[in-house]
């Protein structure tokens, strides 16, 4: 055999070898980078000052309460219309000239990332329900591009709603019981998962927070939050 051969049998071997060792790399590296599970948020996990007292020391079992509102087309809405989704959950007013509208652009954001995904939905609760009624929510809905089959805006009895809000998605603090002067006004987004627990906190004011839900909800989707 001449050297000219051993050196071109050689160079082949090399090249395999090399394909090879970084398939070999690629796969410990994917193994390795494997993305850490998305917490499941008990009470007792979240500020006191936004845990109801009646809840502050329950460690597991944490879930979205039953509930029942209207939405902007007139229709009820309840943890049926959730079953088996992913959602994104939210407290907000038409009327608010402040946070709201922040909020609502972002949502709308999320919207369209979601669009074609039938997995995960989008859910608005109004603060002020007496104010925000059907017709009020539907004008805000056209004007916001709110799609009905992925977002609901709903509204319905505020003692229920701010239960939810403190309750149920641990969004705002404790102070008040849904009467006629309480007000709550919280820029917190919820992430909801299809067992109805609680997977993040999000500000909803704020583009990096939005990037950091909506890779949650890439984790949630394809890995199952763990």
């Amino acid at each position: 055999m001449s050297f000219l051969s051993f050196f071109k049998g050689y160079k082949n071997f090399a090249i395999f070898f090399s394909i090879l060792c970084v398939i070999i790399i690629l796969i410990i590296y994917n193994t390795l980078n494997v993305k850490p599970p998305l917490p499941v948020y008990q009470p007792a996990m979240v500020s006191e000052e936004l845990v109801d007292s009646t809840i502050q020391h329950k460690a597991k079992y944490h879930k979205i309460a039953d509930f029942s509102l209207t939405n902007q087309n007139g229709e009820t809405i309840t943890q049926k219309n959730y079953k088996d989704k992913i959602y994104v959950a939210d407290f907000f007013f038409t009327t608010c000239q402040t946070i709201c509208p922040i909020m609502t652009d972002h949502m709308y954001k999320i919207q369209q990332e979601i669009i074609n995904d039938d997995d995960i939905m989008l859910l608005s609760h109004s603060v002020t329900p007496i104010i925000d009624s059907v017709p009020q929510l539907k004008k805000y809905a056209k004007e916001k591009g709110v799609i009905d089959r992925k977002w609901n805006l709903v509204t319905g009895d505020k003692k229920q709603i701010y239960a939810l809000a403190r309750k149920s998605y641990l969004a705002v603090k404790t102070d008040g019981n849904g009467d006629e002067y309480d007000m709550i006004h919280t820029e917190n987004f919820m992430l909801i998962d299809k067992k109805q627990q609680i997977r993040g906190f999000y500000d909803g004011t704020q583009p990096e927070d939005i990037k950091r839900l909506l890779k949650d909800i890439e984790t949630l989707k394809y890995f199952g939050g763990s």
